[in-house]
């Protein structure tokens, strides 16, 4: 049975309670496959599974979609329930930040100033300072996040490492739809036109990864189709730092499509030249 609470109180009471290491799966809400496929390596990991869902005013830009994006709380539920989520916390606003917004917020330092730094600037205090506070209120052993929010993940290891946080941080594969399309809760913001139209995105890097220069060629592509309107496209090293010259690397992407603005990124090998 899925609990659902909504106070620091009942959260404090649950983890408590546990009766096994406590594995967490922080989310916005909206959840689709990729927040289920969280949850499941979470319940690999432990018998407790806790899901946070709250939508973080705090790294949403004064012009993006903070007010329209998606609350869907029943059918989150339900989600929870089919993959054995031991807790559902779902704070209010107030909750999370008594007294309002907090005065003193993470520093996301250098790499918080690049790529989705540089597009959304603040975005990663906000994401960093929510992350820190659920990290304290689960009381969390290990926390689970995608990879498609790669610098998401950078950071949030590099917050851990830097702090000394007493929190496992775990990193889970891109889950994509069958035609390649990254799973994201904006997704459902796309028409039918846009959404074919975005496809470009995770062709360009599956084209930019089985290439010997990647930026060329998931340029390429992405010139091709005139509804996308690249942000970036980078190539970095494995840790967002420079690209190495061989070895591991990574493809990142951020473009819109419409109203939409959309992330994507793969892994890939560099063979040098």
């Amino acid at each position: 049975m899925t609990q659902l609470i909504h106070t620091r109180a009942e959260l404090a009471a649950a983890v408590a309670a546990a009766p096994d290491r406590v594995a967490v799966v922080m989310t916005m809400g909206a959840l689709h496959e990729g927040h289920r496929t969280l949850m499941r390596a979470a319940r690999e990991r432990s018998a407790f599974v806790l899901v946070t869902i709250f939508v973080n005013p705090l790294q949403f830009g004064p012009n993006e979609d903070f007010d329209r994006y998606p609350r869907t709380l029943e059918a989150d539920l339900d989600a929870c329930r089919a993959e054995g989520v031991s807790v559902v916390f779902a704070p209010s606003r107030d909750e999370m930040y008594p007294g309002g917004a907090p005065s003193i917020t993470m520093n996301a330092g250098p790499l918080g100033d690049i790529l989705e730094g540089a597009s959304r600037p603040g975005h990663f205090a906000g994401m960093l300072t929510v992350v820190e506070k659920l990290l304290q209120l689960t009381r969390a052993d290990v926390a689970f996040f995608g990879e498609k929010d790669f610098q998401q993940l950078a950071l949030i290891r590099r917050m851990v490492r830097d702090l000394e946080l007493n929190a496992e941080i775990v990193g889970v594969p891109t889950v994509r739809e069958p035609d390649g399309l990254a799973l994201s809760s904006r997704n459902r913001y796309l028409s039918a036109d846009e959404r074919r139209a975005a496809l470009a995105l995770s062709r360009a890097l599956r084209e930019g990864a089985e290439h010997a220069d990647p930026l060329a060629a998931a340029t390429k592509i992405l010139d091709e189709e005139p509804a996308v309107r690249v942000d970036y496209l980078a190539l970095t090293g494995p840790d967002l730092g420079p690209a190495p010259s061989a070895g591991p690397a990574r493809l990142l992407v951020a473009a819109r499509v419409g109203n939409t603005r959309l992330i994507d990124n793969v892994p890939l090998e560099l063979k040098g030249r």
